[in-house]
């Protein structure tokens, strides 16, 4: 699997900001498919630093609503990652 495929987009929340600058965990909506040992690695190439440890957890689909129809929006993965002593990722440099 293509590295760029397994990140889909950063999570940038209230929870994942206070997480980012505390704790040094970044988090991100990821393929799926992909295993712990996959977004390891695209952490890794994609922004040149030590993942220490990768946890991930499937988010459910969820029933919505419009007027008297009902559909559900997808289900996703989530993959709460922790970075070594020392490095770090900053999603928005220039601003």
């Amino acid at each position: 699997m293509n590295v760029h495929q397994v990140i889909r987009r950063p999570l940038v929340t209230e929870k994942s900001t206070i997480s980012r600058e505390e704790e040094n965990i970044a988090t991100f909506a990821v393929d799926p498919a992909a295993n712990k040992h996959d977004i390891r690695r695209a952490v890794e190439t994609l922004f040149k630093v030590e993942v220490a440890e990768v946890r991930t957890m499937r988010q459910p689909r969820k029933k919505k609503r419009v007027g008297r129809h009902i559909g559900f929006r997808a289900e996703w993965k989530k993959a709460i990652v922790k970075l070594a002593e020392g490095h770090s990722i900053e999603f928005f440099e220039g601003v």
